[in-house]
């Protein structure tokens, strides 16, 4: 399969964080994100695997000169790129740790994030209930995530849209997390103001294949047996020359203290 065995390489991940907010999906959740959050001026606000700072910029923006916002991440890859892209911004600090054990005082920030990181982490119950005590009495937690068992792609071979579906969410430690956020934030004592799900649609092939992985992850789902190969080249070759029609449920939840 010579097309596709060159593509199950990763993808650099600062430069996939970055293509991804500028999509225009990208680019609507997060404004949809930010606003729900109801993030102001002079708040002091933790955005929690904060990567190479993506969002910092805009947050940092609706806080003013008067707040902060603390980046959080535990790869020293992605604060080494924050910080030098907010090297100019004082109420941008940036800080190395987990969100299993945040570096954040109890009950001192008006407002928390947490971007498509919760679908990663070991234990999204202990995370939530972390953020929940860094949290002020009537503070937010921003979450926005996936839910991968509700990826579907478009094609004539059902079968192998259903097979590269099921592969895609296996490979997810929190497949199915965007669904448990209400169920969780209430375990953690948090009350959920609002649930917001978003169709995530993709209806261009070039966008679909970086955010989705089409070839890559087709690739990869014939070496682990999962994909027929003669079937996954076709069904590609097809997504490739169009049309496109692919996407999943994208949730948006906020929680208060």
């Amino acid at each position: 399969m010579t097309q596709l065995a060159a593509a199950t390489a990763a993808p650099d991940q600062i430069e996939y964080m970055d293509k991804a907010a500028g999509t225009a999906v990208g680019m609507d959740y997060k404004q949809r994100f930010l606003a729900a959050l109801d993030v102001g001026a002079n708040q002091e606000v933790v955005d929690i695997g904060c990567g190479p700072g993506t969002d910092l910029g805009r947050v940092a923006d609706a806080v003013g000169a008067g707040g902060r916002v603390i980046g959080v991440d535990y790869d020293p890859r992605m604060l080494d790129e924050a910080r030098r892209r907010y090297a100019d911004r004082p109420n941008v600090e940036l800080r190395a740790g987990d969100i299993h054990e945040l570096p954040v005082a109890d009950g001192s920030v008006d407002r928390a994030r947490a971007d498509r990181m919760l679908q990663h982490v070991l234990d999204p119950a202990k995370a939530i209930a972390e953020v929940r005590r860094v949290l002020r009495p009537g503070g937010l937690f921003g979450m926005a995530e996936p839910d991968w068992d509700t990826l579907a792609v478009a094609d004539e071979d059902l079968e192998t849209s259903r097979r590269f579906a099921d592969f895609v969410a296996g490979r997810v430690r929190n497949a199915t997390i965007g669904r448990e956020l209400v169920r969780l934030c209430g375990q953690a004592g948090l009350r959920v103001r609002s649930v917001d799900p978003i169709a995530v649609m993709f209806r261009d092939f070039d966008t679909a294949d970086q955010m989705l992985g089409f070839r890559r992850n087709a690739a990869r789902a014939v070496q682990a047996g999962q994909l027929a190969e003669t079937k996954a080249e076709a069904w590609v070759d097809r997504l490739a020359s169009g049309p496109v029609v692919a996407g999943f449920t994208f949730y948006l939840v906020i929680a208060e203290a």
